[in-house]
């Protein structure tokens, strides 16, 4: 590929744009156009949709990267003509007719689970207290502080809708495994990567937040993407 794809970056539950925050500058000073979406976390169609509005705002083609819970808005989104390829940071890569929830039942809960708060208007947290251990246990803590601070909370529909036709079956992808992940089981992980037939899944001793832990790491990823693009 001759010009370089725009960057859109998806992020996951109980976060927002700001999780990039390590890696938007690091792929930016290699000349690339980044964007990361403010998803509402009100549904899997709500978060599809706005992130198709800011890949029809990209001028050529669009590399999506999501993480966590934004695996599966990428795998809708993902769909849009203008998307090249795909990008799984620690994420869900649902089939279609298939629900967050269920893949996470795949295994036993991981230790995170314990750390997810209903509220009464029908959404989840995670309980500041185990915020640092559940999502983000390689980071500092203020950094920590700061995401359990932010965090936004995510409508329990989230992982409960189901995902359409996933555009990991028509775009090429590739697959960043966390195995320290707190979240998702990173034999969960290992196996969405091996069904998508990722062209490379990279393993990384990290957290969930490997996007913050590892910037360097998944800047890297994201090159060879392109660069087989």
């Amino acid at each position: 590929m001759g010009k370089k794809p725009s960057i859109v970056l998806v992020h996951g539950a109980w976060g927002d744009g700001s999780h990039w925050s390590k890696l938007i500058p690091v792929l930016g000073a290699k000349g690339y156009r980044v964007s990361a979406v403010q998803n509402p976390l009100t549904s899997l169609a709500d978060d599809i949709e706005r992130t198709r509005r800011l890949v029809d705002m990209q001028e050529g083609p669009v590399l999506l990267v999501g993480h966590s819970y934004g695996g599966a808005v990428i795998s809708g989104a993902g769909l849009a003509p203008q998307v090249v390829g795909l990008v799984y940071v620690a994420a869900f890569a649902p089939d279609e007719g298939e629900a967050v929830g269920a893949l996470l039942g795949r295994h036993e809960q991981p230790p995170g689970a314990k750390a997810i708060r209903p509220d009464a208007h029908g959404f989840l947290w995670l309980d500041r207290k185990l915020y640092k251990e559940s999502f983000c246990q390689d980071l500092g803590d203020d950094a920590a502080l700061i995401m359990a601070a932010a965090q936004k909370p995510t409508a329990a529909r989230c992982f409960e809708d189901t995902a359409g036709a996933p555009a990991w079956k028509q775009r090429p992808s590739w697959y960043q495994v966390s195995l320290e992940d707190h979240m998702i089981p990173p034999q969960t992980q290992q196996w969405m990567a091996s069904r998508m037939q990722a062209r490379k899944t990279v393993e990384l001793a990290a957290s969930h937040a490997s996007l913050a832990a590892y910037p360097h790491e998944l800047a890297a990823l994201i090159d060879e993407a392109v660069t087989q693009l």
